[in-house]
Formats: structure tokens, C-alpha cells, sequence
């Protein structure tokens, strides 16, 4: 019998399941919207709700026990600065699991887990990167075009 054991394990140790659902949260925060599957999702759904209130507080110590459990700046400064501002009026239920049928290799049941009133944006945070990364090749490369065309206009 099951009685009082609280959460799923997953198959991993525990140590695994504190990194795992770690950087699922930092994603989470990152994009608004991650695809996973629906075991993971529905554990992950209390644990969003709960980092999302703790930094609507938006005090010192609260910032020191999101840092404890998030482990990453950068998603810390959002959760305070953006998505707490975003929740203001709304208590609790901040995300949503969407079932997203089964994936092909295993037939696992897949899930989507976003946050309500999402950033449609947020998902696009990594492709800028990109895109100025690949700007600057092209820079880069024209400018090397360049300085050979001025070495073999003064060798001839």
C-alpha cells in the first residue's frame, strides 16, 4: 500500500529529480512554455505555482530561497521583475498542462506545461541570439573580402 508517499520518483535517485525538475523550472521561467512529459508536467505544476508566489513576495529573503531553488540569476531577476508583476491580481494557478498526445520512439504520453497569460515572445529568447551571432560572421566575412581585396590590389 501507497499510503502518505507524496509525489512520483520517476525512476531516478533523488538527488537526479531535485536537478531535473531544477532545470526544468529554470526553462520554464526561460520560455513560458516547455514540452515534456505528462508525469514530469504534473509534478512540475505545483513547484511553479509555488516559485512564482514565493517572488511575488519580492523581498530579500524570499530572493535568497528562489536562488536556493532555482540556482540561476537570471530567472530569479525575471520571476521578481516580470512574471510577479504579471500575477499580481491572480492567486495561484499561474500554469496549465496541456496533453500533447504520445511520443513516437517510446509511446510516451507527451504534455505541455506554459504559464497563463504567456509571453508568446519569451520562446523566441535564444533565436535573437542567433540571428546576431550570424550578423556578425557576415560582418566579419565581408570585412576579411575587403582587406584581401586591398592585398592583391597592391600586389598588382
Amino acid at each position: 500500500m501507497r499510503h502518505k508517499l507524496a509525489y512520483r520518483k520517476l525512476n531516478r535517485t533523488s538527488e537526479h529529480r531535485k536537478a531535473l525538475f531544477k532545470n526544468m523550472l529554470n526553462s520554464l521561467i526561460k520560455y513560458e512554455q516547455i514540452t515534456t512529459t505528462l508525469p514530469k508536467a504534473k509534478e512540475l505544476k505545483p513547484q511553479i505555482d509555488k516559485v512564482i508566489t514565493l517572488g511575488k513576495k519580492n523581498n530579500l529573503h524570499a530572493k535568497k530561497d528562489l536562488f536556493a531553488k532555482l540556482q540561476d540569476r537570471s530567472s530569479i531577476n525575471k520571476l521578481v521583475n516580470t512574471l510577479s508583476q504579471r500575477y499580481n491580481k491572480r492567486h495561484g494557478g499561474y500554469s496549465r498542462v496541456i496533453r500533447a498526445g504520445f511520443r513516437y520512439g517510446d509511446d510516451a504520453a507527451m504534455a505541455i506545461i506554459e504559464l497563463v497569460d504567456r509571453d508568446t515572445e519569451a520562446k523566441k529568447v535564444d533565436l535573437k541570439k542567433k540571428e546576431n551571432v550570424s550578423t556578425k560572421k557576415n560582418t566579419e566575412s565581408k570585412i576579411k573580402d575587403k582587406d584581401l581585396d586591398k592585398k592583391t590590389k597592391s600586389k598588382t
